[in-house]
């Protein structure tokens, strides 16, 4: 009999094959004294353990095949900056020699110390980097206990069309996976968020994650299906189950040659209105996967990569190259540049010692509220975009705007900068755009007033829809109301796009639902123009543009507006697909 498992979509696709379950070698932690004569070899055994899981991930590195993204070597370096970073190896040391620490105990009271600190996030992104801290102390841990690897390791070579069943998965593992011909992997633990579900995703490997007790239900050579979109596990499939999904996959081929014929069209509607399609990207590599895929430009930069993992805020000049690297990688397309959208719960620069942690930190400080704040932080990397600006076509966005007070200390502040560089004679654009996302109710329902003083918006629907509702998208207990077609939702939406139409400034979307095929037309329909997502995605936004005639939408969708039932908004947006409906995965 077939049993289906319910897990978390990290990454689509359709995955066939047998089950090998990944065992790791367990790390039960004791503590114990040292006598003081020994406090100094044990130091020496943390240091020499640190050292190698450093070569072991860059052995890792070293086989990573040339056709893979360019992030996937940024991930083991992330990794890499992690093991070097002195804060991550100081304190253990420090708790060996005053506290007379095992260097297990050490690490592992450190580690809870970090761990702690990212469970207090509110922003999923943030709050999933507590796994790299895992990952990274777990190849300690594995050193010092001489279990260096697991005892299946990944890259034994015997992987090939085999699905992986884990408890969790670091980048280094998905890549090593990757090459030994894994064609999807399952974990008990983990979110959508992860550097390994971002992985996943980049290699279009299929991948079901959170799909707790897995190894309680999966064993070696069980034959199973993934349905990476609806985060489905089957087992045991009959023979017409395996017909049909044999079917989708070779379907998926197919769509997938077809789109990537689409690199070079223009994005372009039925009835002739053309529209912009532009790539988010946040590592540097990302860069190359927008250009081929033919994106017409960044829509969003994230600049919070340059902030993570590391004591200290890169400076200026760190700042000005990275963004100078991604503007000329462009080649005069537009990029748009948003400034720091971290939070008080998360202490990238060590310009707060003691700052008490939020007991709430996605309504506290954070992203253009912590700027403000801290004008050391925010002053370099407004000179950084500024300076970039003189390299090619740069916009600067501002996230989590909700008083135009804010825009104006802001606006003030870029003043400042433009008249030192002007002063110290640094090129740069006095004319560089200047927009802001849309993600707070509150800018969402005065989207005109922000319109009036801005240059363009692009609505952030991520935050936009947890603000509006009032949840936690990750939390399993109210993840349920998570909905972009909530009618408040919709309601701010179509706000913020008529008040930029208004007033002739252009709205963009950037959040996930713009790369949702689903709600492309509805989109399109609500008169939405400009679409910014995720490089893996962009190809099949593209195709549903091209194949809607945006004057047979707008009956449909305003239908949607109106409606106050959940499931007739659901069958209208299924009706608004049905013409062409857009591939699932």
């Amino acid at each position: 009999m077939t049993v289906a498992l319910q897990g978390i979509c990290a990454s689509k696709g359709i995955a066939i094959g047998a089950v090998s379950v990944l065992v790791r070698g367990q790390h039960d932690v004791v503590q114990y004294g040292l006598p003081r004569r020994r406090v100094e070899k044990e130091v020496a055994r943390f240091e020499v353990a640190v050292q190698v899981a450093k070569d072991q991930l860059r052995g890792i590195k070293a086989k990573i095949p040339s056709n893979v993204p360019g992030e996937v070597a940024a991930f083991m370096d992330t990794h890499l900056l992690m093991l070097e970073d002195s804060e991550l190896t100081s304190a253990p040391i420090a708790h060996i020699r005053e506290r007379r620490y095992n260097a297990e105990w050490a690490l592992k009271v450190h580690r809870d110390d970090l761990v702690s600190v990212f469970e207090a996030m509110e922003d999923p992104y943030l709050r999933s980097r507590k796994e790299d801290v895992d990952h990274v102390v777990n190849r300690i841990q594995r050193a010092l206990s001489e279990q260096a690897t697991p005892r299946r390791p990944v890259g034994e070579g015997r992987l090939a069309g085999r699905i992986i069943v884990a408890d969790e998965l670091s980048p280094a593992d998905a890549v090593l996976m990757q090459h030994q011909g894994t064609v999807g992997f399952i974990t008990e633990f983990g979110g959508p968020n992860s550097h390994t579900a971002i992985l996943a995703r980049s290699l279009r490997i299929p991948a079901v994650v959170g799909l707790h007790q897995a190894r309680h239900y999966l064993r070696d050579e069980d034959e199973i299906v993934i349905d990476g979109r609806q985060g489905v596990v089957l087992l045991d499939p009959d023979a017409n189950i395996l017909r049909h999904y044999s079917r989708r996959q070779r379907d998926l081929q197919r769509h997938h040659r077809a789109r990537r014929r689409l690199r070079r069209a223009p994005v372009i509607t039925k009835d002739g209105e053309r529209i912009c399609l532009q790539a988010n990207v946040e590592l540097p590599g990302d860069t190359k996967a927008a250009a081929d895929v033919g994106a017409e430009g960044i829509g969003l930069y994230r600049t919070e990569y340059l902030f993570m993992n590391r004591p200290q805020p890169p400076d200026e000049a760190e700042q000005y190259a990275a963004y100078t690297a991604v503007v000329k990688a462009a080649k005069g397309a537009p990029v748009t540049i948003r400034t720091l959208d971290l939070g008080a719960d998360k202490q990238v620069d060590g310009s707060r010692p003691g700052a008490p942690l939020s007991t709430n930190p996605a309504l506290g400080l954070r992203a253009v509220r912590l700027c403000l704040r801290e004008p050391a932080l925010f002053r370099p990397q407004l000179r950084a975009i500024l300076r970039a600006s003189g390299k090619g076509s740069v916009r600067m966005m501002i996230p989590m705007l909700s008083d135009t007070q804010e825009l104006m200390q802001v606006f003030q502040l870029l003043r400042e900068c433009r008249a030192e560089l002007e002063q110290e004679g640094q090129a740069f654009d006095p004319q560089m755009p200047v927009g802001a996302m849309i993600e707070v109710p509150a800018a969402a329902v005065c989207a005109d007033i922000f319109a009036r003083h801005l240059d363009f918006l692009s609505i952030g629907t991520n935050d936009l829809i947890q603000y509006t509702i009032a949840i936690d998208r990750v939390d399993d207990e109210v993840n349920y109301l998570y909905d972009p077609l909530n009618p408040a939702v919709l309601r701010l939406i179509h706000t913020t796009i008529k008040a930029g139409r208004r007033s002739d400034t252009p709205v963009a979307m950037c959040g996930e639902m713009a790369g949702d095929a689903r709600y492309t037309r509805l989109l399109l329909g609500m008169g939405l123009r400009e679409f910014s997502v995720h490089p893996n995605t962009l190809l099949e936004i593209k195709h549903v543009i091209n194949s809607s005639d945006i004057s047979e939408l707008i009956k449909t969708t305003r239908r949607i507006m109106r409606t106050s039932k959940p499931s007739t908004r659901t069958a209208l947006v299924d009706e608004l697909n049905r013409a062409d409906p857009p591939d699932e995965d």
